[in-house]
């Protein structure tokens, strides 16, 4: 069922990649990534201001941190950036753990927190053409470096869990695969597992970009190319589809003050001046909140938060 909503522009940018947006409730703003132009960019609601930063490497995705920073998927590895000060300057960027590709031509790209506070992420090669399935979903543990998940991915994307954090959800986008999996997630020990497909995108419009989930347990999904942006329930049935007013939407995320806004990233083209835009879109339903990336190992929590020496 196709749903017309209110739609309205978020500022005036373009960007080349717009992705990874992610709402910061304490500060009520949303932030995102441009990938190739390597920017981060901020957008304060309640001002309506906009800002930029220029970043070392091309950031696939971020995350907020336990301690008001911003977690940085870049090509050589995860980094932590202090949270800007309005209208001050980036801060140095602490490098967590670094990554080593079975090629140099690879960067990370999708990723998000699980509920535990977990940061996830796939890596791809930078030339989609060559559809080279080396890509590997990662977890980063706290002090620890990386952990595989899942391998063999060409372009990694659709990150996103369930309401009780028990399912997983994972695409890749790649014009050759376009399919949506579904995993059982063990929230104890962050591991998937029980792999099957969610959604054949194949029979549907559009490629599987990013992906938000909300409080119903609903997943939504970007349909790159077919400027939508669709719904599916639990059962992988599609429940709606919403269309925005570009051919390239890249990744939703809901946001605002209570939780009921969709935010959707696009991906620029030539001749469309809308394209490159970020959009605030009115579903009709509330998100979730986007938990935290927790830096310190789960004893070391354990032991600030009773005092313990």
């Amino acid at each position: 069922m196709r749903q017309t909503v209110s739609i309205e522009r978020i500022g005036a940018m373009r960007c080349e990649v717009g992705e990874s947006p992610v709402w910061h409730a304490g500060e009520g703003a949303l932030y995102w990534t441009d990938i190739p132009r390597r920017m981060l960019w901020r957008w304060r609601a309640d001002a309506g201001a906009i800002e930029q930063w220029a970043l070392p490497e091309m950031a696939g995705s971020i995350a907020i941190t336990d301690d008001d920073g911003i977690l940085l998927a870049m090509e050589s590895g995860i980094y932590r950036v202090p949270r800007p000060d309005a209208g001050g300057p980036l801060g140095e960027c602490t490098l967590l753990a670094r990554v080593y590709h079975p090629r140099g031509d690879m960067r990370f790209n999708d990723g998000r927190c699980d509920p535990c506070g977990r940061f996830i992420a796939g890596t791809m090669v930078l030339d989609t053409t060559l559809a080279m399935p080396v890509g590997t979903l990662m977890r980063l543990d706290a002090g620890a470096g990386f952990t595989a998940l899942v391998d063999g991915l060409i372009v990694s994307n659709g990150l996103a869990f369930s309401p009780d954090g028990r399912t997983m959800y994972l695409s890749d986008s790649h014009a050759s695969r376009q399919i949506v999996w579904a995993f059982d997630y063990d929230i104890d020990t962050g591991e998937p597992h029980r792999r099957r497909v969610f959604v054949d995108m194949i029979v549907h419009a559009g490629r599987p970009d990013g992906a938000a989930v909300d409080a119903d347990g609903c997943y939504w999904i970007c349909g790159n190319d077919a400027g939508v942006v669709h719904r599916f329930t639990p059962a992988g049935k599609l429940d709606r589809s919403i269309e925005v007013p570009v051919a390239k939407p890249a990744m939703c995320a809901f946001g605002g003050a209570h939780l009921d806004t969709l935010f959707v990233t696009s991906i620029v083209q030539a001749g469309d001046p809308l394209s490159g835009a970020v959009f605030a879109l009115d579903p009709g339903v509330t998100g979730l909140r986007e938990p935290l990336a927790r830096l310190q190992p789960r004893r070391e929590v354990e032991r600030a938060t009773s005092g313990t020496p």
